[in-house]
């Protein structure tokens, strides 16, 4: 039982670590036929599941109040909002340095 306990803390700090050192790009994209203007973040998949990246989608989706999808391992959002994304990354945990702005 203390065996389990112990891969679960291991693992969870593994991922502690893949957020400080996950290098993260936010680009803004004019995308499609009309000319959308879109967020991309790129950098986020490497490391992380495809779970806890649908979870960050959704919470990006959430608290800007857009929409948006996860494919290809991009997250997409609609509209224009790289700085807002950035503060918000920042907040769940991942490195400042280590996400860059375009």
């Amino acid at each position: 039982m203390s065996n389990s306990i112990d891969e679960n803390s291991m693992s969870e700090i593994l991922r502690e670590l893949d957020k400080e050192t996950t290098r993260i790009i936010i680009s803004k994209q004019i995308r499609g036929k009309y000319k959308k203007i879109s967020t991309v973040i790129i950098g986020i998949a490497s490391k992380l599941k495809d779970s806890e990246i649908t979870k960050i989608t959704s919470e990006l989706k959430s608290k800007i109040g857009t929409g948006g999808t996860y494919k290809d391992g991009q997250i997409i959002l609609q509209g224009d909002h790289r700085d807002l994304v950035k503060q918000l990354l920042v907040k769940r945990g991942f490195n400042e340095e280590s996400i860059e702005v375009l």
